[in-house]
C-alpha cells in the first residue's frame, strides 16, 4: 500500500506582535486592582511572549481604539459581518505567504488537491478559489474546505491527505491551515473569557503531502471523544463574532482521558519508543497535562512549548508549526513520533509518524 509523507512544511504569521498590547487592553477592562493583579499573574505563567495579528495595535491600547484602523473601538466592537469582511480581505495574503515559502516552483502545476482548514472565517467563493488564482495552481485542482473543527482540524486534514495519496499514488496534496483568531476579540469583563483571548493569535501553515518518501511518514491516526465534556470547549457564530467557550476544566479532562488511552494512542507501543512529540500547545496547562499523562521527560514537549512562547495558540495551524520545528531539529531517520491536538467535543485527534529521509 502506498505510504503518504509530509514532504515539507512552511509557516507564516502577520507582522504585528500584539501580545503586550492585549495585556494593556485586558487590564483596562478588569479595572479592579485585585482582578488585574490576578490576570497579570496568569499572563506571566502562560508561557506566551508573542502573538501576532493582521491588525496593528494602537500606540495606547488602553485608549478608545485598540488598533490603528479602529476596527476595535470601545463600546462599538464590529459585528460578525464586519469581521467576515476583514477575514475575506486579510486571509489570502497570509495563506499565500505560507504557500510561497514551500518553494513549489515548477511543482505548483502538479498540485492535484487543495485542502484548507479554518474555523475563524468563511466566504464563497472563498479562500480556496483565491489561492488557486494567487498561487498559480491548476484550475482543475480538487478543493476541499474543512471548516469549524477548531484546533484539531490540521490532523483531520492530514488524515484526509493520507487517504487521497493512498488511493491516488500520483496525487500531490497541498494542505493549508489558516486562522485569524484575533478577529474575534470581545469587550468583556469575564475573567475566563479574557484568559481565553490571552492564548490566541493569527497564523498559517502550509504543507505538501505526497507519496515521495521524504520528510514525515504518516503512519496511523486515532480519534476519540471524551464522554461528558461536550461543553468544555465550544465555538459558536453569534451576532458579534465567534464566541469561544474554554473551561478551566479542560487540562484535567485531557489528562484523565489520555491516562486511560495511552496504549490505544500508541497502538500498544511503550512511551519510551516515541522520540518526537508534536502536541498542540492549547496552553501551558494543556501541555503540562499531556506531560503528566504520558510521564514524559521535561524536554519532551520543548518544541510545543517553544511554539507557544513565540506565537501563542493559532488554532488549527499550531500543531503544524510544532511539526515544522521537529522536522528542522531532528534528522534521525526512523525516529518515531506522536502528534495530538484537542478541540470541541471534547475531542482528541492523534497521529503516529516517523522521520523519513
Amino acid at each position: 500500500m502506498t505510504t503518504a509523507h509530509i514532504n515539507r512544511i512552511a509557516t507564516a504569521v502577520p507582522t504585528h506582535d500584539v501580545h503586550e498590547a492585549f495585556l494593556s487592553f485586558a487590564q483596562s477592562l478588569l479595572g479592579d486592582d485585585r482582578r488585574s493583579s490576578v490576570f497579570r499573574r496568569m499572563a506571566e505563567r502562560s508561557g506566551i511572549e508573542h502573538r501576532y495579528s493582521s491588525l496593528a495595535p494602537a500606540p495606547d491600547p488602553s485608549g478608545a481604539t485598540i488598533d490603528v484602523e479602529a476596527f476595535y473601538t470601545r463600546g462599538n466592537f464590529p459585528d460578525t459581518a464586519a469581521r467576515m469582511r476583514a477575514f475575506e480581505t486579510r486571509a489570502p495574503a497570509l495563506a499565500s505567504a505560507a504557500i510561497e515559502r514551500l518553494e513549489l516552483d515548477s511543482e505548483r502545476s502538479r498540485i492535484t488537491h487543495l485542502l484548507i482548514t479554518s474555523c475563524t472565517g468563511f466566504s464563497a467563493p472563498g479562500l480556496d478559489h483565491q489561492l488557486v488564482a494567487r498561487c498559480g495552481l491548476p484550475s482543475s485542482v480538487e478543493r476541499t474546505m474543512i471548516g469549524f473543527m477548531g484546533c484539531y482540524a490540521a490532523i483531520n486534514a492530514l488524515k484526509l491527505a493520507r487517504h487521497v495519496v493512498r488511493s491516488e499514488p500520483e496525487a500531490r496534496v497541498l494542505v493549508v491551515n489558516l486562522e485569524l483568531c484575533t478577529l474575534h476579540l470581545k469587550e468583556t469583563t469575564d475573567m475566563e473569557q479574557i484568559l481565553s483571548f490571552l492564548l490566541f493569535g493569527d497564523g498559517c501553515a502550509a504543507c505538501l503531502v505526497t507519496a515521495d518518501p521524504q520528510g514525515i511518514k504518516l503512519e496511523s491516526f486515532r480519534a476519540f471523544v471524551v464522554p461528558g465534556t461536550r461543553d468544555l470547549i465550544t465555538w459558536h457564530i453569534r451576532e458579534f463574532g465567534f464566541d469561544m467557550g474554554l473551561s478551566g476544566q479542560v487540562p484535567a479532562a485531557i489528562e484523565d482521558a489520555l491516562c486511560k488511552r495511552v496504549g490505544e494512542i500508541l497502538k500498544g507501543a511503550p512511551v519510551s519508543s516515541i522520540d518526537l512529540w508534536a502536541v498542540h500547545p492549547g496552553g501551558r496547562t494543556v501541555l503540562d497535562a499531556v506531560e503528566r499523562a504520558f510521564d514524559l521527560a521535561p524536554m519532551a514537549l520543548s518544541a510545543s512549548r517553544e511554539v507557544l512562547r513565540r506565537y501563542g495558540n493559532m488554532s488549527s495551524a499550531t500543531v503544524m508549526f510544532v511539526l515544522r520545528e521537529l522536522m528542522h531539529k531532528s534528522s534521525a531517520i526512523g525516529a518515531r513520533g506522536c502528534s495530538m491536538a484537542f478541540g470541541p467535543g471534547l475531542t482528541a485527534e492523534t497521529m503516529l509518524f516517523s522521520r523519513a529521509a
